[in-house]
């Protein structure tokens, strides 16, 4: 009991936070004014006047580039503990690290074969 007491202040902290979020979020809406002109509700952009259809195709390959690159930064930041700990790890650790990679590898060869870093098609 007297371990949970401890959490308390923190617990009241939250639900005052969450409770004055909530509170201001309705009292905006409630008390704020409510101008729809057609110029409010236009797209804006950095004060660039919006031409055209924004629907326009994007290739794939942008997004093939997007992910790999956050599977490249996942990778990297699975690597730091294995660094810091490469000593207490001893052999285990290191077939650890060595299996990480080699399934990264594989798929990095599988995109590669497949064309996906390519772009002059």
């Amino acid at each position: 009991m007297e371990q949970n007491a401890s959490y308390l202040p923190i617990l009241i902290q939250a639900a005052i936070a969450i409770g004055f979020v909530g509170l201001v979020l309705v009292l905006t809406h409630v008390l704020g004014p409510r101008r729809n002109t057609k110029k409010k509700v236009e797209n804006f952009e950095c004060g660039i006047e919006s031409e055209g259809n924004a629907r326009f195709p994007v290739s794939v390959k942008y997004f093939l580039t997007a992910i790999l690159f956050v599977l490249i930064d996942v990778e990297v930041i699975f690597f730091y503990p294995y660094a810091v700990n490469f000593r207490e790890m001893g052999v285990q650790g290191f077939l650890a690290v060595v299996m990480f990679v080699a399934f990264f590898l594989v798929g990095f060869i599988y995109i590669w074969k497949k064309g996906a870093l390519e772009w002059e098609k």
